[in-house]
């Protein structure tokens, strides 16, 4: 892991299009502002840890064609209200 000492308004660069800088220092919480492309995904830790959790469940446990079936035939319902 490379550590970094920063100050609020400089920023570090991840390659060429990634810019993390800090914004403000308030105790311990550090506000950080991210210019990334916009195809480059952003979140929390622990949000993606999240997401990561998620997506394996659902592909631990595929869903039944006809629960999709029965999804969007109610959904078509509700469009038409």
């Amino acid at each position: 892991m490379l550590v970094l000492s920063r100050k609020k308004g400089q920023s570090i660069m991840i390659g060429q299009n990634i810019e993390i800088s800090i914004i403000d220092v308030q105790g311990d919480q550090v506000r950080l502002g991210i210019n990334a492309p916009r195809e480059v995904a952003i979140h929390r830790k622990e949000v993606f840890e999240e997401i990561v959790s998620e997506n394996r469940h659902a592909a631990a446990n595929p869903i039944d064609p006809a629960a999709i079936k029965a999804i969007r035939l109610n959904n078509n319902k509700d469009d038409n209200k």
